[in-house]
């Protein structure tokens, strides 16, 4: 389970996030980006002591402060469903590495043929029309 996932899951969802300089935030989950920087409404701040309480409309929180999220198992049981979801999708395509077709991979991987004339009575060593990336059946 990746932590974006995660966290783009639980948007709309509270959670309670802790600072590294022990401050922690609790609402609900705006939004996030790939660099765990979030957006948080109805917060309530909570400082590192445990003091002093403040209530804000929403706040900002740069990713690289953050010690840690606090986030409902429902949400972390919806990113398992999803999780599982994708691999019976992936499991019901067949064979193994199932995607492209032979007529669609890119020729410049050292398969015979394509063009230029490569195959196993090209005596100019070019197995492809484009060149070859590596040989390591090629003897120095």
């Amino acid at each position: 389970m990746l932590p974006l996932s995660l966290l783009r899951t639980a948007q709309n969802h509270p959670m309670l996030v802790e600072l590294k300089n022990g401050e922690t935030y609790n609402g609900h989950l705006v939004s996030c980006d790939n660099w765990m920087n979030i957006n948080l409404r109805e917060v309530i701040c909570t400082s590192r002591d445990g003091d002093k309480f403040w209530r804000m409309p929403e706040c900002y929180i740069r990713g690289s402060t953050i010690k840690y999220l606090r986030i409902p198992d429902e949400v972390i049981d919806m990113v398992k469903e999803e999780t599982s979801m994708k691999n019976r999708g992936r499991d019901n395509k067949g064979g193994r590495g199932g995607g492209q077709s032979q007529r669609n991979r890119p020729a410049a991987r050292g398969n015979f043929g394509g063009r230029g004339g490569g195959g196993p009575g090209n005596k100019s060593g070019n197995q492809g029309g484009r060149g070859t990336l590596f040989n390591k059946n090629k003897s120095k």
